[in-house]
């Protein structure tokens, strides 16, 4: 065959293969069966092999169809939330004890309780839309992944299709990771070709993952271990560890050292057996997670914040190392603290490498009277930031650290607040407020960050190159760039490192957050005390940015008024945070920035938990003795009904739930005519035995 007669063949196979690959990656619609396109690409191999420079670029450099663009978000029907951790073993048995007191269990009931390894790699959640994989997702923020679906077809370890005894739907949720022996492979192999090799097993695999050619994804050696579930409205059983059998009964990889527990002592031994085996296992773990088996209490146990209560993930100990502390250097956060950060002679420790550590606040950096040029003792504990844990050796001619007593950032005065309880606050503060560039620059990066408004493409380097270059100044600045661009001079993708691509999808991702559900619209503001979990509890509560504001103001015009009382009052918000968020909305400059963010993006209020529910949109108070259920689980139950519930009783409560012993809040409510049932009344109203 001559060059060219191998160059118009080559040709039309390779678009046939790619239009093959587009109808099985993308599309899941495969219009020729397995052996016919292995025979396609084995005839385009062999053209290659005659004529080398045919290869180049071709498709059968690449696996499935490359996504288009970057990935798009996908919001998790069920969220993926994240775990508690315990460290130590007692903290095991009292895990079982919150478990029984939430459940109102007497102290010897039996809980039988899984235990599997917690493998150290990246989330991923599995959609299967009749018994067919549709859709894969990251856990991204536990409310919203990235769809890597083209990626993860490429996994061998991840089926297709699922046998006809699986559910019509279902997501199975579980772990993509690289074995060590595979990841070393890979390194050698990169290095060798001159590329940067991984940092660890984990890195590889969530970067072998979120590639934009899915050929490279194809050419790492991932693994899958499933272990969980999203939405799934028909459960295969109504245990976890009879899920898990059910997962593997279908072809889904699980861990084979899983066992079923059913006691404290049962469960830290299987930990302490994991842990002895821990360096000879072929992938890297980082603790043993519980799990309640019975699926029924795992529903009434619930949630907290972003975490299950009926689970634990029970870590391994710190692993450490010693280095030389070469320098400490002060950074100042969005709240004005001035965090002590330890910069260090790089060093391993469990597999990571370390330069940087937190020291936490001056007081430890005193108490452990840590110097410049000490050799310190570096302690790494699973994903928790590295932290100085002692010197080990004192280095000659060192000096004790003085904190400093000034802002390095705008030179204010630092101080340690007191809130009237005579004890000195543990942080010190700048208080330059918002004059100070450390402080306007890191709400920036706050703003635009991950867990608040996620705006890709402005991550922490571009905010401060764009705070310090005049471009952004205050939030809702990020929603003018475009426009002020438009009539810029020097436009942005003039500047180094842009172009019309970059700059077009930044302007893209922005005005794509215009609208943002409410309670990452308060988280992304900053205010002091208000974290995510903060941030949802009050969106739930005031349901509108606009009503929010309303009532914050109201609250600051005095120490006593119905606004300040609904807000202390609702359940989760103590008076520290209460104060915090009447502060932040008592300051002139914060409204001008809350407004003027008001006039260019449009929060959304949170979904209802339930919406047909007979105490859906009300105000839940319990009180007394309740025989039935634990106060914790009644709170519980009342959330996930779409109610509110309060701590204390005002005029605004609709529904006060009395049980024997009910004293002032009775009072309260006969005295603001709130209507009252007993335990039994609550059980009827919701249409519950």
């Amino acid at each position: 065959m001559s060059r060219k007669d191998a160059a118009e063949e080559h040709a039309r196979l390779a678009a046939e293969v790619a239009a093959h690959d587009l109808a099985y990656h993308q599309d899941d619609a495969p219009t020729i069966s397995d052996g016919d396109y292995d025979a396609l690409r084995r005839r385009l191999v062999e053209l290659e092999s005659q004529y080398p420079t045919l290869a180049k670029n071709s498709v059968s450099q690449k696996v499935g169809a490359a996504p288009s663009g970057k990935f798009a978000k996908v919001k998790h029907a069920v969220p993926m939330l994240s775990l508690g951790n315990s460290f130590a073993d007692e903290e095991v048995e009292e895990f079982l004890a919150r478990m029984k007191r939430f459940l109102g269990l007497p102290e010897d009931t039996e809980l039988a309780v899984t235990a599997e390894p917690k493998i150290d790699g990246l989330s991923m959640s599995l959609r299967y839309e009749n018994r067919k994989l549709v859709q894969a997702a990251t856990r991204g923020d536990g409310a919203e992944g990235e769809n890597v679906t083209a990626n993860i077809k490429t996994i061998k370890d991840v089926p297709h299709e699922l046998p006809k005894s699986a559910p019509d739907l279902i997501e199975i949720r579980g772990e993509i990771y690289m074995q060590n022996a595979d990841f070393q492979a890979l390194n050698e192999k990169l290095i060798a070709e001159g590329e940067k090799p991984l940092a660890n097993p984990r890195n590889g695999a969530a970067g072998s993952l979120r590639q934009q050619d899915v050929s490279i994804t194809a050419s790492r050696p991932l693994k899958f271990f499933a272990y969980a579930w999203g939405e799934a409205p028909q459960l295969p059983a109504d245990t976890q560890w009879g899920m898990v059998q059910a997962f593997k009964s279908w072809g889904l990889p699980v861990n084979p050292l899983m066992v079923l527990c059913k006691s404290g002592a049962e469960l830290l031994a299987h930990y302490h057996k994991i842990e002895a085996m821990r360096s000879q296992l072929p992938y890297d773990i980082d603790g043993v997670v519980y799990k309640l088996n019975d699926l029924g209490l795992q529903q009434r146990l619930g949630f907290v914040s972003r975490s299950p209560r009926w689970a634990i993930a029970h870590k391994f100990s710190a692993v450490q190392a010693t280095t030389v502390l070469e320098a400490i250097d002060i950074q100042v956060g969005r709240t004005g603290a001035l965090t002590p950060v330890a910069r260090l002679k790089p060093v391993t420790v469990g597999g990571v490498v370390v330069s940087n550590a937190t020291l936490h606040n001056e007081d430890e950096i005193a108490r452990k009277d840590v110097r410049v040029g000490d050799i310190v003792i570096i302690q790494r504990a699973g994903d928790v930031i590295p932290q100085i844990v002692g010197v080990a050796e004192r280095g000659q001619g060192t000096v004790p650290y003085e904190f400093p007593k000034v802002c390095p950032a705008c030179g204010s005065h630092a101080e340690r607040e007191d809130r009237g309880s005579g004890k000195a606050d543990a942080v010190r503060r700048c208080t330059g407020g918002l004059i100070c560039p450390a402080q306007r620059v890191e709400r920036l990066k706050h703003f635009a960050s991950r867990n608040a408004y996620d705006i890709e493409g402005l991550g922490d380097k571009i905010v401060h190159e764009f705070y310090e270059d005049g471009l952004i100044a205050a939030p809702q600045d990020i929603f003018t760039l475009a426009a002020r661009d438009a009539r810029s001079v020097k436009k942005l993708d003039q500047r180094e490192g842009w172009g019309a691509s970059s700059v077009a999808n930044l302007f893209a991702a922005i005005e794509d957050r215009r609208t943002i559900a409410l309670d990452r619209f308060i988280f992304a503001l900053g205010i002091r005390h208000i974290g995510e979990t903060t941030a949802r509890v009050l969106a739930r509560h005031y349901h509108s940015a606009e009503h929010l504001e309303e009532q914050m103001k109201a609250a600051a015009l005095s120490e006593e008024n119905d606004a300040r009382h609904e807000l202390n009052a609702i359940d989760g918000i103590g008076s520290i945070v209460a104060e915090a968020v009447i502060e932040f909305f008592g300051e002139p400059h914060n409204l001008e920035i809350y407004d003027a963010l008001l006039k260019e993006v449009k929060p959304q209020a949170l979904e209802a938990v339930a919406t047909s529910s007979p105490v859906a949109g009300q105000t839940v108070v319990f009180t007394g003795a309740l025989e039935k259920m634990t106060r914790e689980e009644a709170k519980a139950m009342a959330e996930r009904l779409g109610a509110k519930v309060a701590g204390s009783v005002s005029k605004k409560t609709d529904l006060l739930v009395a049980g024997p012993g009910a004293g002032s809040k009775l009072k309260d409510a006969e005295k603001h005519g709130v209507k009252v049932i007993d335990e039994n009344g609550w059980f009827e109203l919701i249409g519950r035995d």
